[in-house]
């Protein structure tokens, strides 16, 4: 019985969902869209907009916490969230990001975008 437990396992352990959300969360701030399946899509939406709200308070212990739960990757990286997309995104109270739904293309499943509103 699964009772309590919503999040997609995404057919992965534990570990290799944080890194597999980690990556596609770096991919979506440093290109500002990313193509890849509905289920990631709607898996990723919550954590990255998490990130950004945190980032829109830009002080030192929010760039940590940021910084920790990306994995500390590159400097670009935070530094572009917190200097070009957390001020753009500062009048809204959420809804930071937009999936578009491709439908099923050639591998078989169901592909979206993630982008980032404005």
């Amino acid at each position: 019985m699964r009772h309590a437990n919503k999040n997609r396992t995404l057919s992965r352990t534990r570990r290799g969902r944080t890194a597999l959300l980690r990556g596609l969360a770096v991919s979506l701030i440093r290109d500002g869209q990313i193509k890849t399946s509905v289920a990631k899509a709607k898996e990723l939406q919550p954590n990255i907009e998490k990130l950004i709200t945190r980032a829109k308070q830009d002080s030192i212990a929010s760039r940590r916490l940021v910084a920790s739960n990306l994995g500390e990757p590159n400097d670009v990286v935070i530094k572009k969230l917190f200097t070009d997309i957390a001020p753009k995104m500062q009048d809204r109270s959420g809804g930071y990001t937009r999936i578009i739904k491709l439908g099923r293309t050639t591998p078989g499943s169901d592909e979206a975008i993630i982008e980032f509103v404005a």
